[in-house]
């Protein structure tokens, strides 16, 4: 009886993956080789997938009928690349991972990128206005590393993409929905959360479970205190924390670490101060502040131009040091005009504790 229903089993798999064209069935045996390629034999590969030099296709792999696996990438057991989805080469799929989705449009992945266990990257969006059928898009740099459970969808519509930059490390269980924009050189720590449209720059830093509202735009150099929510923009180089975060002062320890001077960090300061902590709590608005930081940047780009003309020679000291202070000031004041340009009503409420 054992051995009947065993072979009822291999008939009905065999049915099945006889009915499974186009789809190229491997047979049991030693791994196929393509060329330099390996190709487990329990995996199954579309006729018309591109598959580069020297790419290495575990067990149980799928791999779609319009993927392009670039050279020298490695699919580890379990995963999938489905769709119209391009890996760069070099890139390496850990198992479970899917990577693109049959939907319109196209998942792009650059070079040298690690994609974890079970992450899901290029899948449909979870946005009620994406309309079924329209095209939509992720592009993801190079020398990222993804790790497990990663969550990473397309935009939502065809006049949008999704784009992550080179260089990141984005830790396990993330999310990164619809159109969001993501620098380089980023570091997200575990369950770090991004709604729809949010805009990272480069170089910022997240600690653990920290959550960021749709359309909020973080600046370049700074640090997302754990368990933060962030529901307003973070301007560069500063740190925030906390249930609807607020400002904590510089990040001190991220600039130290970027190669910024010590003359460089005491001019944000400054500057900081001037528009955060005013010494008069009576004193006027924060367009205010922003005004007078900005006159102030005024004058001494005149006072250098007119000091550069006359007596170049001492430019060697005091000269480098306003020119310090002003690249600092010029930073500042822009980051803070753009905060307020988008969200007016909420900036004046932000402080810190220097």
């Amino acid at each position: 009886m054992l051995a009947y229903r065993a072979a009822r089993r291999f008939l009905s798999f065999s049915r099945f993956v006889s009915s499974s064209i186009p789809l190229r069935h491997l047979h049991q045996g030693a791994p196929r080789l393509d060329g330099n390629a390996s190709i487990h034999p329990s995996a199954i590969i579309h006729p018309g997938a591109v598959l580069g030099k020297a790419v290495s296709v575990g067990p149980f792999c799928t791999v779609g009928s319009t993927a392009r696996i670039g050279d020298g990438c490695e699919l580890h057991p379990g995963c999938h690349v489905v769709g119209d989805t391009e890996l760069g080469e070099r890139c390496v799929v850990l198992s479970g991972a899917i990577v693109g989705a049959d939907l319109p449009g196209r998942t792009i992945i650059g070079r040298n990128n690690v994609i974890g266990h079970y992450a899901v990257i290029g899948v449909k969006c979870q946005d009620l206005k994406y309309k079924p059928g329209d095209e939509c898009f992720l592009i993801v740099g190079d020398n990222n590393e993804i790790r497990e459970y990663t969550s990473i969808h397309r935009s939502s519509k065809s006049t949008e993409k999704t784009v992550i930059g080179d260089n990141n490390l984005i830790m396990g269980s993330c999310h990164i929905a619809h159109d969001c924009k993501i620098g380089k050189n980023n570091i997200f720590a575990n369950n770090t959360l991004l709604a729809g449209h949010v805009v990272v720059e480069d170089y910022t830093h997240t600690a653990g479970s920290i959550v960021i509202h749709q359309f909020c735009h973080i600046g370049s150099y700074c640090f997302i205190g754990g368990g933060s929510v962030i529901a307003q923009d973070v301007p560069k180089y500063m740190m925030v924390s906390g249930d609807r975060a607020e400002l904590r002062g510089l990040n001190l320890e991220g600039l130290r670490r970027h190669g910024f001077s010590s003359m460089e960090v005491r001019s944000m300061r400054s500057a900081y101060k001037k528009i955060f902590m005013p010494n008069d709590t009576q004193s006027d608005g924060i367009e205010n502040r922003l005004s007078e930081v900005g006159k102030q940047k005024m004058r001494m780009m005149d006072a250098i131009k007119k000091r550069a003309f006359t007596t170049w020679q001492l430019a060697s000291s005091r000269l480098v040091v306003q020119l310090h202070l002003v690249k600092s000031v010029t930073v500042l004041l822009i980051n803070y005009r753009q905060c307020i340009d988008f969200f007016p009503e909420k900036i004046a409420k932000l402080y810190c504790t220097l």
